[in-house]
């Protein structure tokens, strides 16, 4: 596997979230596509090499899946990079856009954008290290750094380690005086200076990234780009991935029903309690499997009172479901 290059699972994503994308959620992801390229929640590369190996446990059935490292230190980082190969993923990402504020005291994430010299140095050492694919995720600007020139300079940073796929969030963040819930829908989208800079940089692939809703969104966009990742949309309708496949890479699979799809959660459901989980742990992701469906608001409503109880099984999935049927 080339390490510069794009693969074919990156034509769609599921962007890293903190406290969503954990392995309850990318098993549960699998139910509905196997080739969409899934991603860890941000992990620290200093917690990493500092002997908590635990946080990145997976195996290759969540595969195609990134790992996603936090960090400014290129040191550190291929450490944590050498551990992440051994562990199986298909790739490394380095966060530089998360903008909240824990991650700007530990001098990463959207900070590194102020520093495009140091979003270099840490590629490299991350390339260096591994022989799976390196990339980094970012935004077009930072504060008053959002000059498509700004945007351009971040760019070629990456550009000249010889990466040859970069993850755009097409909006800027601002660092101070916005939370992070903010910076993903109060700085605005601004897509064309994504597409633009697709046409500068032809040999590199680039993944668009935010406001992105739908199936239809997506086809849209990579009329423009290489790759799209959608975040908050997974969160508000998970039903979408089960198009994926069938409308994204065209792969002649049919689209399985919600009730296919659950049937399959219950399944999981009832293994996930056996081996000791909370159905909890496993019911936030699922509660809005049926959005949009007559009824929903009653399966969510049922799930989110009993899935935390104490024995609590897939039997209150199914309670769930009987009470959407009803209405």
């Amino acid at each position: 596997m080339n390490k510069y290059q794009f693969t074919d699972a990156d034509r769609f994503s599921v962007a890293p979230m903190i406290d969503v994308t954990n392995r309850t959620f990318r098993k549960f992801a699998r139910l509905m596509t196997k080739k969409a390229m899934l991603y860890t929640e941000m992990i620290a590369a200093a917690a990493l090499v500092h002997n908590k190996e635990y946080l990145i446990e997976h195996d290759e059935s969540e595969n195609p899946c990134t790992l996603q490292l936090g960090g400014s230190d290129p040191k550190t980082l291929a450490k944590a990079c050498k551990i992440g190969e051994k562990f199986g993923y298909s790739a490394i990402n380095l966060n530089a856009g998360c903008p909240s504020d824990k991650v700007q005291q530990g001098s990463f994430g959207a900070i590194l954008m102020k520093t495009p010299d140091v979003i270099t140095d840490c590629l490299k050492a991350m390339q260096d290290a591994v022989s799976i694919p390196v990339t980094v995720k970012t935004r077009i600007g930072v504060d008053d750094l959002d000059s498509t020139e700004y945007t351009r300079k971040i760019v070629e940073s990456v550009y000249k380690t010889g990466s040859r796929h970069i993850i755009l969030h097409a909006r800027k963040a601002w660092l101070n005086g916005l939370s992070p819930k903010e910076n993903r829908t109060v700085p605005p989208l601004d897509y064309q200076r994504v597409y633009d800079l697709k046409q500068e940089f032809s040999d590199l692939s680039i993944t668009i990234n935010g406001g992105i809703l739908n199936i239809d969104d997506c086809k849209e966009h990579l009329n423009y780009v290489d790759g799209v990742m959608l975040g908050r949309a997974i969160i508000d309708n998970p039903y979408l991935l089960a198009s994926v496949d069938s409308m994204i890479y065209n792969d002649g699979s049919a689209i399985l029903s919600r009730e296919q799809v659950f049937d399959s959660v219950i399944k999981m459901a009832h293994d996930f309690v056996k081996d000791g989980n909370r159905l909890h742990h496993l019911g936030i992701h699922t509660i809005n499997l049926f959005n949009g469906c007559k009824g929903a608001r009653h399966f969510r409503n049922y799930l989110s009172l009993h899935m935390h109880e104490l024995g609590a099984d897939e039997s209150v999935l199914v309670n769930a479901y009987e009470k959407m049927q009803r209405v």
